[in-house]
């Protein structure tokens, strides 16, 4: 439950580390801000607060124009932490309901439709669909402020293949017509450009130099103050670069795509990339208490990585040898498989890098074996999304699926007892038992990491 009283001072101060865990609804203007939004605060006795955009959407409220609710960070707190919903949001988030229909998700749950509906009502307060269509709509919103992309562009890029039905949902739950928010004209040649916000601190330095560590040349590119790649997602390919802008609490990031369909799950898998959607603030405060003794890096993220296929991909090649070692099989695969792109390389596919013998790659015969395994089992679809089923298949052990699954799905919740780095480090925790950092242990993993890294001048994640 919220804190009147927490957000009452956050709110009148501005402070960014609330940004995105709650928004203020004003009943005089019946619209919703964000706690950083820079309009005259109003009186408390004309303010109620809601734990997220939707919940002040279900209530009758809609979004300011100054503040603009849909660029804050989303905050993951008000989803709850029962599986299944966690999971129902996540695949609604991919794009579920825009290309297939409500019975098919739950048959990917595993659960009936009434149970899914009364969970949502319960938990987030409106049907599965309603909750689809508000994050299209402000997706869409968000396109229509800081774009220049024609309005039908922009619900094609929102998931919606209709420009009525567009216009229509956006009204219900945006309460304007999407032309009215529209305040700008441009050409259509002009960069796509997004801005993605995250509450402070952030620690770039540690997450570009992780990062930049193992950046494989082709496919990715770091500099100061910059991350970039190319990407897939399905038949879409193309490549963004991540300006942090500290100042602004933000990364400004260019897009290049050519399929614009993709466009919102490819964003969503930016933010999870560059793990803009962490409370550091809440982790650093539990890990505190769980490991009184560790000091802690503030505003530390998770180095994501595009896909978890990709991230198994890596700690396979990782397996038992340096991160040096790891970096150039990995960039001699992508060289050798990865489809050209521009002037770089996508990461190859799992059909391809399956119907490849990997002679190639200088490893023993049964790493290659179960990395052809691996790939053949993804490209059938029988590898699911959530790494831990990996063990099942021979040659891959627990570091391996934990490792994919920190970087290639965010998990917050992975210990990597076993990892080298982690094995160095473990003195500093002094008689802190790791389990009590849970559910937030892949940011401690993270911390003896940056540890290890400050004492060997690396960081280095080997099993």
């Amino acid at each position: 439950m919220l804190d009147p009283d927490l957000c009452r001072r956050a709110r009148l101060a501005r402070d960014a580390r609330f940004d995105g865990r709650f928004v203020t609804a004003v009943l005089t203007t019946g619209i919703y801000c964000r706690p950083i939004c820079p309009a005259t605060p109003p009186r408390e006795r004309n303010v109620r607060y809601y734990e997220s955009a939707l919940a002040a959407a279900a209530a009758g409220f809609r979004p300011c124009l100054r503040c603009r609710p849909d660029s804050a960070p989303d905050s993951p707190g008000w989803r709850g932490t029962q599986t299944t919903l966690e999971r129902a949001l996540h695949l609604i988030d991919e794009g579920a309901l825009e290309t297939g229909s409500l019975g098919t998700l739950c048959e990917r749950l595993g659960i009936g439709e009434r149970y899914l509906r009364r969970l949502f009502q319960e938990r987030v307060g409106v049907s599965p669909k309603s909750y689809a269509l508000h994050r299209q709509c402000l997706f869409a919103k968000q396109l229509l402020h800081q774009t220049c992309l024609p309005i039908t562009e922009v619900a094609y890029a929102s998931g919606f293949r209709s420009l009525r039905r567009f216009n229509d949902a956006f009204r219900r739950h945006i309460g304007r017509a999407p032309r009215e928010l529209r305040r700008r004209a441009g050409t259509p040649d002009e960069a796509l450009t997004l801005t993605l916000a995250y509450r402070p601190p952030y620690a770039w330095a540690a997450l570009r130099d992780f990062l930049a560590g193992r950046a494989i040349d082709g496919l990715e590119w770091v500099g100061e103050g910059h991350y970039g790649r190319t990407l897939r997602r399905g038949e879409a390919r193309g490549h963004f670069t991540a300006e942090h802008c500290p100042e602004h609490h933000a990364f400004r990031v260019r897009l290049a795509l050519d399929d614009l369909s993709a466009l919102a799950p490819v964003v969503r898998r930016i933010r999870r990339l560059l793990d803009l959607d962490a409370d550091t603030a809440t982790i650093e405060a539990h890990l505190h208490q769980a490991a009184p003794s560790l000091p802690l890096i503030e505003g530390l993220r998770l180095p994501g990585t595009w896909s978890p296929f990709e991230a198994g991909v890596r700690a396979l090649l990782g397996q038992q040898i340096s991160v040096t070692a790891a970096r150039r099989l990995v960039e001699t695969l992508v060289t050798t498989l990865g489809e050209p792109l521009a002037n770089h390389r996508c990461f190859p596919t799992p059909e391809v890098i399956a119907a490849s013998d990997l002679a190639f790659l200088g490893m023993p015969e049964s790493r290659r074996a179960t990395l052809r395994r691996f790939a053949a089992w993804y490209a059938a679809g029988e590898a699911g999304d959530d790494p831990a089923a990996w063990t099942t298949l021979k040659g891959i052990g627990l570091w391996t699926a934990h490792y994919a699954a920190l970087r290639g799905t965010g998990h917050p919740d992975i210990w990597l007892a076993g990892d080298a780095g982690v094995r160095r480090a473990l003195p500093r925790l002094g008689d802190a038992d790791p389990t009590a950092a849970a559910p937030w242990r892949s940011y401690l993993t993270l911390q003896l990491w940056c540890h290890d890294r400050v004492s060997r001048t690396t960081m280095e994640p080997t099993p």
